[in-house]
């Protein structure tokens, strides 16, 4: 048993240390609204100019260029409308005020161009031909500058560039990942040989000119595939991970781990999942498809009880440091297939009141929802990233005795024509 005077004095340091990151916090958000008032795209032309993106017609990655703010949103809540308005109210379009670099996920893929120079970019659309880009308007501005050192230190390091053709070389990706709250950086370098030359003096004359990256890790990946990251790592710099803040919990985030890329427009959607739920803290909650736990955290604040679910391995290691990082008691996570754990939970006769479901683009199964209707929830929120097959699933759930009651649609990825949508489905009585 330790001490009460052991547990005042790391209640004290904990104190202390919050309100240190609080400074840190506030300091990182007065520079990030710095940086976006800086940049050259003013906050008014959402509804007023088109992108003025020189790639846009190369890189495919884009589908709505061309097009004001306005008429993306307008052509998001018509695509919703028509999926969904005959099942329940379709909301209006939850739009951001500054629809730029909002990426905190930048992944650039490494290449020679025709003058035997390095280049970084995205594969054009449907090729594995790489698009040369030096500064993209929904990237992570920082992640970009981050990018062009690394092609700079590749040519004086002497470094091969891996070639697809010939499976020669050695840096193929980069991948960086920025916790817009927190400010930490993560930088992962996707090699093709373990074997990493001069690796400590790579590291350093990074962080030289970005001190601002907290992590840096090497990814190894040696495989013929168009997969990025390997199954094996060594952290070169720092602890391994980054730390971001949601909706007033801390997130560990790996370099494999899945975490909302617009995490200003997560916040909205999430508020809005608590706000269908409903909690009253006497609820037992199901987290499906949890990734790092998000959702499931943030909700056992308000439940009774929270059990998550999640098949990615590393990103169910991440949900447990979280849930021990908030301090929190009321919540399991689970490193299974969701399906597989939701018919077992039914078999056993085990019931919820309210279940989270935040699927893969894929949608869920009708395995899934037969188990989950025979927990019998009084609720469901369905977070959907593809309204198409989010309207399969609605379907499938009215058979099994659901009512739709309504549908959020978020715009989490602008000038793309992908739509985040939540939807709150109810146990209809007998």
């Amino acid at each position: 048993m330790k001490t009460n005077w052991k547990n005042q004095q790391q209640k004290n340091q904990k104190k202390q240390n919050n309100s240190n990151k609080q400074v840190r916090l506030e300091q990182e958000q007065g520079k990030r609204k710095k940086e976006l008032d800086q940049s050259n795209v003013s906050q008014s032309s959402k509804s007023k100019k088109k992108t003025g993106c020189p790639y846009a017609k190369k890189c495919g990655g884009c589908q709505y260029q061309g097009l004001t703010y306005e008429e993306q949103l307008m052509k998001k809540q018509k695509w919703v409308n028509s999926l969904m308005k005959k099942h329940c109210t379709v909301h209006p379009i939850f739009g951001m005020e500054n629809p730029y670099f909002y990426r905190n996920k930048v992944h650039a893929v490494l290449d020679r161009d025709r003058k035997n120079q390095v280049i970084s970019g995205v594969y054009q659309e449907g090729t594995h031909r790489v698009v040369p880009i030096d500064r993209c308007l929904i990237e992570d501005q920082k992640a970009d500058a981050i990018i062009a050192t690394i092609k700079e230190l590749i040519k004086s390091f002497k470094m091969k560039v891996y070639d697809e053709d010939t499976e020669y070389g050695f840096m193929r990706h980069i991948l960086i990942k920025r916790g817009f709250a927190t400010g930490e950086v993560m930088v992962v370098l996707v090699t093709a040989s373990p074997v990493f030359p001069s690796k400590n003096n790579f590291v350093k004359a990074l962080r030289e000119k970005h001190p601002e990256i907290t992590t840096v890790i090497q990814n190894i990946n040696g495989r013929g595939t168009s997969m990025v990251l390997g199954d094996k790592e060594h952290v070169l710099y720092g602890k391994g991970y980054i730390e971001d803040v949601l909706c007033g919990c801390t997130f560990r985030i790996s370099s494999k781990s899945f975490y909302q890329i617009n995490p200003v427009q997560t916040e909205h959607l999430y508020e809005k999942a608590m706000e269908l739920a409903g909690l009253s803290g006497k609820e037992k909650v199901i987290d499906a498809y949890c990734g790092i736990g998000t959702i499931g955290l943030i909700a056992s604040k308000k439940a009774k009880e929270v059990i998550g679910v999640e098949l990615n391995k590393d990103a169910v290691k991440d949900a447990i440091f979280n849930c021990k990082r908030n301090e929190i008691k009321n919540a399991r996570f689970y490193c299974e297939d969701a399906s597989k754990f939701m018919v077992n939970m039914a078999e056993k006769g085990q019931k919820a009141d309210v279940v989270f479901m935040d699927p893969p683009r894929s949608g869920s199964t009708e395995v899934f929802i037969d188990s989950l209707a025979m927990m019998a929830p009084k609720k469901v929120v369905y977070i959907s990233c593809y309204p198409e097959t989010l309207e399969r699933d609605v379907c499938y759930f009215k058979k099994k005795g659901y009512k739709v009651k309504g549908c959020y649609p978020f715009d989490l990825f602008p000038w793309t024509g992908h739509v985040e949508c939540v939807v709150l489905l109810t146990k209809t009585r007998k």
